[in-house]
């Protein structure tokens, strides 16, 4: 597929460090490895026509949330802020504006109506898991009384509109590319990908992965990387973090029947744990109840957000970005924090539900329907 050296991807990384303020939109322009005829970025936005969806500002708004966590039945307790005695509510009120146009109103009966018989699953980690229950939950206030069966296992879960014959599933796969047990211990195989034979003969496939690519220590699932036949104790997590795409990018270009199959990529997800981020340093997501109104993000742009860029404008199958990065971080408001069911202290890169990934699903819809 001609992707660019891994040590070139490392200096411009490296490079890039020194750039960090520079704004998500900024970077596509700059960027050596764009190439407009194949950025993901910009299939994204041709979707959208010529309104750039992800460019926009938060608005209150008092018509949201678009559900109430205590009458959807899919909301876990590590997202349902609400019955975990969360005691402000003005982080449920607000939506997001797009600059220069305004995103179509969510409707569920809509959408099961479009996609009636049709499979659509998400891929990834918890954010995914985020993304799944906030759709399933958005769909079903507009249906309350429709017919729902609802599967739950450690790897794979689902939840059917059966009047509709619309399932909606969740894969779990932290990295997309394999973990498995061997005799040395616990591998994470940077170019393996047999997770994929459970993502065939979908409609539609969201992707994610980042969140779990940064654990160390205890929290880290992994022993070892491997890249063909060699093993490594350790590496350069962005490095990782790119190897492991690109073999995810390999077998979207191998496996995906455009014609018959839509499949998007979730952008990267920020977290809210250093108040250094929106220049109050002492702080955290706990206690925060408004977003950040600045004219730019004082932490500028994550570097996971360039490397999946830069895997996503080499594709030959076309794959829509959700590029929800950047208005994604100005919610510091919008995290479970210490209000979890499941959760012990303080969680700062999940969401609330309702809340933000309600927004990445307008934004899903917005694309499918527009």
């Amino acid at each position: 597929m001609g992707y660019f050296p891994f040590k070139a991807l490392f200096l411009f990384l490296t490079l890039f460090l020194f750039s960090q303020k520079t704004k998500a939109e900024d970077i596509i322009s700059i960027n050596p490895f764009n190439n407009a005829s194949s950025s993901a970025a910009g299939s994204s936005r041709m979707l959208a026509g010529k309104c750039n969806w992800f460019r926009g500002t938060w608005k209150y708004d008092a018509s949201y949330p678009l559900y109430d966590s205590s009458t959807c039945p899919f909301v876990d307790p590590e997202f349902n802020c609400q019955k975990y005695g969360r005691p402000d509510k003005s982080y449920l009120k607000y939506r997001w504006q797009p600059l220069s146009c305004s995103l179509p109103r969510f409707n569920g009966l809509y959408f099961l109506k479009k996609w009636r018989g049709k499979k659509i699953m998400f891929v990834g980690d918890s954010l995914s898991l985020n993304q799944w229950q906030s759709l399933t939950c958005m769909i079903h206030a507009w249906v309350p009384k429709s017919k729902t069966t609802v599967m739950r296992t450690e790897s794979l879960s689902s939840v059917t509109f059966e009047d509709y014959g619309v399932k909606i599933l969740l894969y779990r796969t932290p990295y997309l590319v394999d973990l498995v047990h061997e005799r040395v211990g616990r591998v994470l195989k940077l170019d393996s990908i047999k997770n994929g034979n459970g993502w065939r003969g979908m409609d539609l496939l969201i992707f994610n992965t980042w969140h779990w690519w940064t654990h160390t220590g205890r929290s880290q699932p992994w022993d070892y990387l491997q890249e063909g036949n060699k093993l490594f104790k350790d590496m350069n997590r962005l490095i990782a973090f790119y190897k492991g795409l690109t073999t995810w990018a390999r077998w979207i270009n191998l496996n995906v029947d455009p014609s018959k199959t839509k499949v998007f990529f979730q952008g990267i997800s920020p977290t809210h744990y250093e108040g250094r981020d929106w220049n109050q340093p002492s702080r955290s997501c706990s206690g925060e109840t408004m977003p950040y109104f600045g004219a730019r993000y004082p932490a500028g742009t994550p570097l996971a957000w360039v490397v999946v860029n830069k895997v996503l404008n080499r594709l030959r199958k076309p794959v829509y970005l959700l590029d929800v990065t950047a208005l994604s971080q100005y919610r510091k408001d919008g995290h479970p924090s210490g209000y979890s069911g499941e959760h012990s202290g303080t969680d700062c890169s999940h969401w609330c539900l309702p809340g933000l990934p309600d927004t990445w699903n307008e934004l899903l819809y917005a694309s499918l329907v527009g």
